[in-house]
């Protein structure tokens, strides 16, 4: 099961939109702690640079949200065509220690400021990324779990049954044995109840 590298990059770097906002958290100048965003005269008031390093803190942010929206909008916008005969389908186990890690490694002292840290912590996630995408593993991403989807390996039938496989398919909400849509994008099936 292999995604093209791009459409594998798009959705590894939605799974990390929450570590943005993390990082961004982590970024509001100390200063601004306990003090209110805008002062009771209204707009006029307001701070407006609240982050220590902004173009970071919001880039990060912009690219990890478009990322995720991106994915969640393709994966939606899939035309489910065709019909198949689900006989059973098992949940894939999803390590979720592959994505909790770099979230940990955050609280280690990563900041924005600190220039070796980031470069060493976004080389991390590259190998991170090749490891994930080589062994197949894309699509166990606990952003699209929070969003209700589930990666199964799924035995199919085919044409009338004509012909039974083995395929791992998404599908948001439970899988049960039974008729469902399906279509296959880059070997890996979507489904959806008909």
């Amino acid at each position: 099961m292999q995604f093209r590298m791009w459409s594998a990059g798009v959705l590894f770097l939605g799974s990390y939109a929450p570590l943005a906002f993390v990082l961004a958290a982590q970024d509001i100048k100390k200063e601004l702690w306990g003090e209110p965003v805008c002062g009771w005269r209204g707009q006029l008031d307001c701070e407006l640079q609240i982050f220590e390093h902004p173009w970071a803190s919001l880039a990060a942010i912009a690219v990890t949200s478009a990322a995720l929206w991106l994915t969640m909008y393709s994966i939606k916008a899939v035309r489910l065509k065709s019909e198949a005969e689900v006989l059973s389908a098992k949940p894939v186990p999803n390590d979720l220690i592959n994505y909790v890690f770099p979230y940990v490694v955050s609280f280690m002292g990563l900041s924005y400021g600190d220039p070796q840290k980031l470069a060493g912590f976004f080389v991390f996630l590259v190998l991170l990324f090749l490891i994930t995408y080589r062994s197949g593993q894309i699509l166990m991403n606990p952003v699209l779990i929070a969003f209700g989807w589930r990666l199964y390996e799924v035995d199919i039938a085919v044409g009338g049954k004509q012909v039974r496989k083995t395929v791992r398919a998404l599908k948001q909400g439970k899988l049960l044995p039974g008729k469902q849509l399906i279509e296959d994008v880059q070997e890996v099936y979507l489904m959806g109840d008909p």
